[in-house]
């Protein structure tokens, strides 16, 4: 539905910041869907850990963060002289390790969306099996 190109529309995160690879699904201020390819060429990779590779737990949560990003930041036309900022985390989870190789879905869902605030519910999986979910909240603000 959304290319890397559209998502760098949207999203102010670039190299090697930017996460997310492409967006499958979007019903505005609900639900979007997204991909992250996990390569071995990453270069996190180098030092977490070199001789058994794992995706860390921090980027998981990053990614999942800018799947709402992206929510927050297509909701409303007025969002475009904003910037979405990560406010908190409650319930995180990680439930499998995620390796190169691994493509990353992340789906989220809109539980709360007033004003400059929103509130996602967010489950990376790979292969159907959930490997980290949380509840995330964001606060818009002026660039």
């Amino acid at each position: 539905m959304f290319d890397i190109n559209e998502i760098k529309d949207i999203l102010p995160h670039r190299y090697p910041f930017l996460l997310i690879d492409r967006i499958l699904e979007f019903e505005e201020k609900e639900r979007v869907v997204g991909l992250k390819n996990v390569t071995v060429n990453e270069e996190f990779f180098n030092g977490h850990y070199p001789e058994h590779p794992v995706m860390p737990g921090v980027l998981i949560v990053e990614t999942m963060a800018q799947i709402g990003g992206f929510v927050m930041m297509d909701s409303n036309e007025e969002n475009k002289e904003q910037l979405p900022y990560f406010a908190g985390i409650d319930k995180a989870r990680f439930r499998k390790p995620v390796v190169p190789g691994d493509q990353l879905r992340i789906e989220a869902e809109v539980l709360k969306l007033r004003g400059k605030i929103g509130k996602i519910s967010a489950t990376a999986s790979v292969d159907g099996e959930v490997a980290a979910e949380a509840k995330l909240m964001f606060a818009m603000q002026d660039k």
